[in-house]
C-alpha cells in the first residue's frame, strides 16, 4: 500500500505528467489520486492497471498494488426450492424421475459418466447409428439451451443424454462405440463448463478430467489439449496470470493438437499476458491465435465445435477483453462495441459475458451513460442464466459505478444490482 503511491508519483514525474493528466486518464478525482500517491488510500486493482498502462510500467505498478486472486463466488443451494428433477436410467432400460439438489446432481452425473466402459464389441443392432445421430443433434440443442438457461437446468439434461449414450454401448459396433465415447466425452466437457458457471470449480475440474479419460480410451486426444485450455479458463477467472499462461502454453505444445485447440490455447495465453499487464506478449499471442483459427476455418473438422460455437470471431472479442485487462478501457470499449453487436441475440450467455466486459470498459473510460445503458440490459438476463463468473464481473461493475452515485441513472440501477447479485443458485 505504501510502496504503490510513491512509485506512481515517481514514474508520473519521470514522464512529465501532472496529477491533472492522471485524472484525465483514470477518471478518478484529484483528491482520490493524491491520497493514493501519499499512501493514505489503497488503489483499486483496475486503477493500478490504468496507471501501469499510462506509465508503461509493464506490470511493475500492478505488482505493487498487491491485488488478490479473484475466485468466482461459490453458489450454495439450500431448501426444497432448489430441488431439480433428474432422469435416471436403470439397468433394465427403464427410467425414473426423482428430485435432487445441485450437489447431488453433480455427484450423480459423475457416477453416470464414470461408468462408461467400452468393453468388447457386440453384434450390430439396427438403429444405433440413428440414435447416435440423434444425441449429436441433441447436444447442439443442449448447448443452445445453455445460452439462455441456468446451468442447474442444463446439467440434468446432460446427465440424461450421457445415460442414453451409455445404454447404446451393448448394441454398438466398434466404430459406433468410438463415436459414442467421443460424444460422451464432449457431454462431460460441457458439463464441466456448466459446473464452473454454477460456481463449483471442483466439479468443473472433475468433469474436464473425465472427458479426457473417456476420449483417450478410443485414441481421441484432442480433448487432452483442450482440457488445459479449460483449466486455464478457471485460473484466468481467479486472476492467476502465471498459471493461465503456463497451462495455455502446455496446450500449444501438445503433439498433434488441432488448429482450433491451438488457436483457443493461444487466445487464453493472451488473456494471461493481459492479466500480467504484458502488452507485447499479449498481442503476439492474439496474432498466433488468429492464424490458427483461420487455418481451422479453412479445413474444419467433423464433430461438435470445441469452444464457443456462437461467436464468429472469438479473437475479436478476446482482443477487447485483453485491452481492458491491459488498462486500456477506451480502446477496449471501442473494440467490444463493434464485436458484441455481432453476437447473435439467441446467444444470451455469450452476450452477457462479453457485454459485462463491455460495460466495465465504458465505466473505466468514464462513459457513465453508456455503461448504465448496457448494465440495464445485463441485469435483465443475469438471473436467468445464473452465471457465477458473470456475477463476479458485475460486482466489479457495481463497485466501479459507486464513483458516480450522485447521478440518477446510477442510483436507479442500485436495486437491480442487488437483485442480480443475490446468490439464488439459478
Amino acid at each position: 500500500m505504501s510502496a504503490f503511491g510513491p512509485e506512481l508519483r515517481r514514474r508520473r514525474h519521470e514522464r512529465g505528467l501532472s496529477l491533472t493528466d492522471l485524472v484525465r486518464h483514470t477518471h478518478y478525482s484529484k483528491g482520490q489520486l493524491s491520497k493514493i500517491e501519499n499512501g493514505h488510500r489503497q488503489p483499486s486493482e483496475y486503477l493500478a492497471r490504468m496507471c501501469d498502462s499510462l506509465l508503461e510500467a509493464n506490470g511493475a505498478l500492478l505488482a505493487l498494488a498487491g491485488t488478490p486472486e479473484r475466485p468466482p463466488a461459490t453458489t450454495t443451494t439450500r431448501g426444497q426450492e432448489d430441488d431439480i428433477w433428474v432422469v435416471a436410467l436403470g439397468p433394465d432400460g427403464g427410467s425414473v424421475f426423482h428430485p435432487m439438489n445441485r450437489r447431488e446432481v453433480l455427484t450423480f452425473s459423475a457416477a453416470a459418466v464414470a461408468g462408461l466402459a467400452l468393453g468388447s464389441p457386440a453384434r450390430p443392432t439396427p438403429g444405433v447409428s440413428d440414435s447416435i445421430s440423434y444425441f449429436r443433434t441433441a447436444f447442439d440443442a443442449t448447448r443452445t439451451l445453455g445460452q439462455k438457461s441456468a446451468p442447474t437446468l442444463v446439467l440434468p439434461i446432460v446427465v440424461a443424454h450421457a445415460h442414453g449414450l451409455r445404454s447404446l454401448l451393448p448394441h454398438a459396433t466398434e466404430s459406433e462405440r468410438t463415436r459414442i465415447a467421443v460424444l460422451t466425452a464432449r457431454h462431460a466437457e460441457y458439463a464441466g463448463w456448466m459446473a464452473q458457471e454454477a460456481g463449483d470449480l471442483k466439479a468443473a475440474r472433475w468433469w474436464t478430467a473425465k472427458s479426457v479419460a473417456i476420449a483417450a480410451e478410443v485414441g481421441e486426444h484432442d480433448l487432452n489439449a483442450y482440457s488445459l485450455v479449460r483449466q486455464a479458463l478457471i485460473t484466468m477467472y481467479q486472476g492467476d496470470a502465471a498459471s493461465t499462461i503456463d497451462l495455455a502454453r502446455h496446450a500449444q505444445a501438445t503433439a498433434g493438437a488441432p488448429e482450433r485447440v491451438l488457436g483457443l490455447a493461444a487466445q487464453r495465453e493472451a488473456q494471461g499476458h493481459a492479466l500480467a499487464a504484458d502488452y507485447d506478449n499479449c498481442m503476439r499471442a492474439l496474432d498466433r491465435a488468429r492464424d490458427h483459427l483461420q487455418k481451422d476455418a479453412e479445413h474444419p473438422r467433423e464433430g461438435p465445435v470445441l469452444g464457443t460455437s456462437t461467436i464468429s470471431d472469438p479473437i475479436g472479442v478476446a482482443t477487447g477483453w485483453c485491452l481492458y485487462d491491459l488498462g486500456r478501457p477506451a480502446e477496449a470499449a471501442a473494440v467490444l462495441d463493434q464485436e458484441v453487436a455481432l453476437i447473435p441475440s439467441t446467444a444470451t450467455r455469450a452476450w452477457a459475458r462479453f457485454g459485462t466486459r463491455q460495460a466495465l470498459a465504458h465505466a473505466a473510460a468514464g462513459n457513465v451513460e453508456r455503461t448504465c445503458e448496457i448494465a440495464a440490459r445485463l441485469l435483465e438476463v443475469t438471473p436467468m442464466i445464473a452465471s457465477d463468473t458473470i456475477r463476479s464481473e458485475l460486482r466489479s461493475l457495481s463497485q466501479m459505478l459507486r464513483r458516480w452515485q450522485d447521478q440518477s441513472e446510477v442510483r436507479d440501477l442500485n436495486v437491480e444490482f442487488i437483485k442480480a447479485l443475490r446468490h439464488t443458485g439459478g
